[in-house]
Formats: structure tokens, sequence, C-alpha cells
């Protein structure tokens, strides 16, 4: 799996805001930007997303931007990658025992096994939250082992 730079950026969006959640209100687009070094236009379309999914909440006007829906430990990498990429998958190969997809050798095997892979793709990511990466950013919680 490739995270792609929609993923990244989202990621890093939202860890600024729980960086930064106990600011009084909410963030402007335009502070993100300058805090995470990411492009402003392509900012707000991916926080747009975000809201959409529910990770956000925005408010309008003068003092506007966005804050976190939910608590930092409410909130996984998945969930984020999720919201602005589609369904984490190992691959658009489909399922395993649909369209004929068992008619070949060896690819209802396989098809099986990427399957499996996504599966452990989202459970890694699923076991990250923002809370963990605001730890990691300040040095309290030690890295994980990726292993």
């Amino acid at each position: 799996m490739k995270v792609s730079t929609r993923g990244d950026y989202a990621s890093r969006a939202l860890l600024s805001l729980a960086l930064h959640g106990d600011a009084l209100g909410p963030t402007s687009v335009r502070d993100i930007a300058e805090r995470t070094g990411l492009p402003q236009p392509y900012l707000e379309q991916i926080l747009l997303a975000l809201k959409g999914a529910g990770l956000v909440r925005s408010k309008r006007g003068v003092g506007g931007g966005y804050v976190l829906a939910r608590t930092p430990e409410e909130i996984t990498l998945s969930e984020i990658v999720n919201a602005v990429d589609g369904p984490i998958v190992a691959g658009d190969f489909g399922r395993p025992h649909e369209n004929g997809a068992c008619e070949h050798e060896g690819q209802c095997i396989l098809l099986a096994v990427w399957s499996e892979v996504g599966e452990h793709m989202r459970e890694h990511l699923d076991s990250f939250t923002l809370a963990d990466m605001v730890h990691r950013s300040r040095g309290i919680a030690p890295a994980r082992s990726l292993h």
C-alpha cells in the first residue's frame, strides 16, 4: 500500500489541529497551511473531504476555521486515509468467489491473500490515533515498532 499525498496531507493537517487543540476557537486554513507547509488551495479541498467524513467541523466568517469533530484519541490514521482516499486495500483485484474470480489457476488463492493484506493494513492504521501522534511529536511516548 502506498499512502497518497492526500492521505499524508490530511494526516498532517489533523495532527496540526490536534497539536493546537487547546487554542481558543477554530484554526484557519491559512494557519494550518503555514504550520504544516501544505499548499492552501489543496488543503482546503482536503479539509472539505475530512468535514464530509465527520472528522472536522468548520466555522465560517471572522474567527472561523476548523476544529476536530472528535477527540484525538477517537480519530485513527485509518479513518483519515479512508476519508480522503477511499477504502484501504492492497489492490483493486476484486474479491474471492465473486464474478468468476476462482475460474483461473491461483487467482482465488491470491485474491484471498490480497484481501488479508488489506485487512492487516487497515487494522495496523486503526491502531494509531491522533493522540498517539501528538504524544510522539512531543517526545512523550516511544515510537512503536513497525514489526
